[in-house]
C-alpha cells in the first residue's frame, strides 16, 4: 500500500516534502488537509503508531493555534478534548504528515524521511 501524504498545498514546507518525495521516487497517495480533515479515529491511530505526545500533532506555527491560545489548552485538556480539537479544524494539524502501515512521520525532517522512507 502507498503511503497516504496529509499535506496543505500552499505549505512551503508541505511542497518541500512533495519535492522530496518526487525526486526520490516515492510514490504517495496525496490528501489535501484541508479538503478532507483528518477524523478523530485517524489521529487517534496515527498519534499511537507515531510514538509522539499528541501535542506534536498540533501546528504550533498556525494562526488558529495562536488566536485561540491553543498552548494552554493543549498543556491541559484531557486527551480526546486534545482529539475534538485536532479533528475539527485541518489547519491546527502540524504537516505534513506521511502515514504506512509500520510508522507515521510528523513535519519535514529530511534526515527522518530518508531513514524511514529508505531513499
Amino acid at each position: 500500500m502507498k503511503p497516504l501524504f496529509i499535506h496543505y498545498p500552499k505549505c512551503g514546507t508541505c511542497r518541500k516534502a512533495a519535492k522530496w518525495l518526487r525526486v526520490h521516487g516515492v510514490e504517495v497517495t496525496a490528501r489535501d488537509i484541508v479538503e478532507e480533515n483528518p477524523k478523530k479515529e485517524e489521529l487517534s491511530e496515527w498519534i499511537k503508531k507515531s510514538g509522539l505526545p499528541i501535542s506534536r500533532f498540533f501546528n504550533t506555527s498556525g494562526m488558529i493555534y495562536r488566536e485561540q491560545n491553543l498552548k494552554e489548552k493543549v498543556k491541559s485538556a484531557s486527551e480526546n478534548e486534545l482529539l475534538d480539537l485536532l479533528s475539527s479544524n485541518g489547519m491546527v494539524v502540524k504537516r505534513p504528515i506521511v502515514v504506512t502501515d509500520d510508522f507515521v512521520l510528523v513535519g519535514f525532517n529530511e534526515k527522518e524521511w530518508k531513514e524511514k522512507l529508505g531513499k
